[in-house]
């Protein structure tokens, strides 16, 4: 008997139209929240670090998001 792997079939499988729509929506998403966290980054680089005073404290933006995902799910009975 042979030890080598069966071969494997690299042949791709198209998506329907509404899963690919939703994949590229996916990705421009993605690239935008990509493309404000290198905006933020960069300006760091350039300016430093902001006051603290002049930051939002993480328990604040943990809260918002908490809230924005609950806001989300639908209650459960």
């Amino acid at each position: 008997m042979s030890e080598q792997p069966a071969p494997v079939d690299r042949t791709r499988q198209p998506l329907d139209p509404a899963a690919a729509d939703a994949v590229r929506a996916y990705a421009a998403r993605t690239r935008a929240n990509a493309d404000r966290l290198a905006g933020v980054l960069e300006d760091i680089a350039t300016h430093g670090l902001p006051e603290a005073e002049d930051c939002t404290p993480w328990e604040e933006l943990r809260e918002t998001h908490l809230a924005r995902l609950a806001a989300q799910r639908p209650a459960v009975a």
